[in-house]
């Protein structure tokens, strides 16, 4: 069965870094679409950022508000995404899902396009 487990969250000061992963199991990753997203208490969850897997694809892309600060990446041959997090905000704070998409075209920011989510890891940045 497909598998996302999520890793490296934790807590930091503002102006801090953080990568996070994402080992994915279970599906064909290599043509498929990878997703960080996130949610904070009280607010809707929303989309970080995105890459595709295949080679030769378009690049990543980021929601504008952590654009210059967050880069995902990923490596085919360990299946699994990063996110590294730079220049972290208080506004950062939430927790952090993987999300997979079982199509290596299509890719997006938009949650119901992803089929497999992983457990989450918490981020936390203080002021």
């Amino acid at each position: 069965q497909v598998q996302l487990v999520e890793s490296g969250g934790g807590s930091v000061q503002a102006g801090g870094s953080l990568r996070l992963s994402c080992a994915a199991s279970g599906y064909t990753y290599s043509c498929s679409c990878m997703g960080w997203f996130r949610q904070a208490p009280g607010k809707e969850r929303e989309g970080v950022a995105g890459i595709y897997t295949g080679t030769g694809t378009p690049a990543p892309y980021y929601v504008d508000s952590v654009k210059g600060r967050f880069t995902i990446s990923q490596d085919n041959r360990k299946n699994t995404v990063y996110l590294q997090m730079n220049s972290l905000k208080p506004e950062d704070t939430a927790m952090y899902y993987c999300a997979a998409r079982r199509r290596c075209y299509g890719c997006g920011l938009t949650q119901s396009l992803y089929e497999f989510w992983g457990q989450g890891t918490q981020v936390t940045v203080s002021s």
